[in-house]
């Protein structure tokens, strides 16, 4: 399951893991113009992980996705 909540400067998507094996913290996801965040709970440090990732980042995660095992470099628009 997940939401989408649109805010003033992003876009926030929660993931709530669902299930009845082994279920994982919730993952919200803030995306900004510039970057796109990602946020879990981690329950044996009792805080909550950043990573932040860049939007050639995101773009490179959105291809990874679809390709087969490799090492690949995009090229992008403005590489052009």
């Amino acid at each position: 399951m997940f939401s989408i909540e649109h805010e003033f400067d992003s876009t926030i998507i929660t993931l709530v893991d669902e299930g009845t094996t082994s279920l994982g913290e919730d993952i919200v996801i803030n995306a900004f113009g510039e970057c796109v965040t990602l946020e879990q709970y981690n329950p044996r440090t009792d805080k909550t992980e950043k990573i932040t990732l860049s939007m050639a980042q995101v773009q490179d995660l959105a291809a990874a996705l679809d390709l087969p095992e490799g090492v690949y470099s995009l090229v992008r628009e403005k590489d052009l």
